[in-house]
């Protein structure tokens, strides 16, 4: 007959030791913080760049209404972009006093929104000429 054999018990189970997993929660809790707040960094960023890109529509819609009045009235209005918005405009028109042009007036939009209890802003200007210009008489024989 032949003798049994028999296995040796194992030294090591398996598993994890109650050091690693120490050191395993040391690492996370010395990481995690610094993770947190770069989301909540770049969250914060999102939210200004969404409004910001917003603004920039609302001032190019406002200025395009200007232009498309025509020559605008010197002076000076605002308001807000429909009811219970945070956007609110501004747009000041005011003449070009210059010797070499005539008809110019200068168009300036800001738009203005309150993103963290703090007011931005955002301003295009463009110039805008009479387009009913008078015309100058012409002499007889071709005006030379």
């Amino acid at each position: 007959m032949r003798p049994l054999m028999t296995r040796p018990a194992p030294k090591e189970k398996d598993g994890f030791t109650l050091v690693e997993v120490l050191v395993t929660l040391a690492i996370l809790a010395a990481v995690l913080p610094a993770l947190l707040q770069a989301f909540a960094s770049a969250a914060r960023n999102q939210g200004l760049s969404d409004n910001s890109t917003t603004a920039l529509y609302l001032l190019k819609y406002r200025m395009a209404e200007i232009e498309m009045e025509g020559y605008p009235d010197v002076g000076d209005e605002s308001d807000e972009f429909g009811e219970n918005t945070r956007y609110r405009w501004r747009s000041v028109v005011e003449d070009v006093d210059s010797e070499e042009v005539e008809n110019i007036r200068r168009v300036q939009v800001t738009v203005t929104w309150i993103h963290r209890n703090r007011e931005r802003s955002i301003s295009m200007s463009t110039y805008i000429a009479d387009r009913q210009m008078p015309q100058q008489a012409q002499q007889p024989g071709g005006g030379r």
